[in-house]
């Protein structure tokens, strides 16, 4: 699923809410996310999941094609780690 069908979906399920308040709606929540996220905090969603931001430290890594050292920067990732009940129910028995 994408971006596109997330807010098709939404606006199918939502007849009072036209195509472009739910676009908004949707790029309000993720943009809420980032900015937590940027702020170096956490989300975290009851029942689905914890967003959260990880440091990875500079370090040596290596040109697969020449084999050469290559300096790695120092970066935050993403990370998402899923909630106890979104395991159960994705390994639910249907």
């Amino acid at each position: 699923m994408v971006r596109s069908d997330l807010i098709d979906r939404i606006a199918e399920e939502n007849p009072g809410l036209t195509q472009s308040e739910v676009e908004t709606i949707v790029e309000a929540f993720f943009g809420a996310i980032v900015g937590q996220l940027n702020s170096g905090g956490r989300v975290e969603l009851r029942g689905f999941g914890i967003f959260s931001v990880r440091s990875y430290g500079a370090r040596a890594g290596r040109n697969p094609r020449t084999g050469e050292p290559v300096a790695v920067e120092a970066k935050n990732r993403p990370f998402f780690k899923a909630s106890r009940q979104m395991i159960e129910r994705l390994n639910t028995v249907r």
